[in-house]
C-alpha cells in the first residue's frame, strides 16, 4: 500500500476534525476521555477487534479512563488508506462510548 501525499493527507484530516499530525512524524494522534476504566478498555477492546479485521494495528496507551492513540503505517514509514480507516472506526466506537476529547482546551 503506498504512503499519501500530503494533498491526501490534509484531505483525509479534513474529514477526521478530532485527529491531529505529530509534529516530527508521519502519524496522526488523538486523546479521549471516557468515564471510567472499564468503559475506557471496553472501547479499546472494540478498536483492537477492527484493527484485527483490518490487519492495522495503533500504538497507544490507557491510564485509567484516557487512552491516548497514535496512527502510522511502519511498513511505509507514512500514513496510509489503512490510518485513516481505522481513525474513522475509531471515532465511530469512541462516539458510541462516550469518548470525549482527552484535553478541552
Amino acid at each position: 500500500m503506498d504512503a499519501y501525499t500530503e494533498d491526501q493527507i490534509v484531505a483525509a484530516l479534513a474529514e477526521l476534525p478530532e485527529w491531529s499530525r505529530l509534529d516530527g512524524r508521519h502519524a496522526i494522534h488523538r486523546g479521549l476521555r471516557f468515564k471510567d476504566f472499564p468503559t475506557a478498555f471496553g472501547f479499546m477492546t472494540a478498536v483492537a477487534l477492527e484493527a484485527q479485521r483490518i490487519d492495522h494495528h495503533p500504538d497507544w496507551s490507557n491510564s485509567w479512563s484516557t487512552v491516548e492513540i497514535t496512527l502510522t503505517d511502519h511498513t511505509t514509514g507514512g500514513l496510509t488508506k489503512l490510518d485513516f480507516q481505522l481513525a474513522a472506526a475509531i471515532d465511530r466506537h469512541a462516539a458510541a462510548a462516550g469518548g470525549k476529547p482527552a484535553r478541552e482546551d
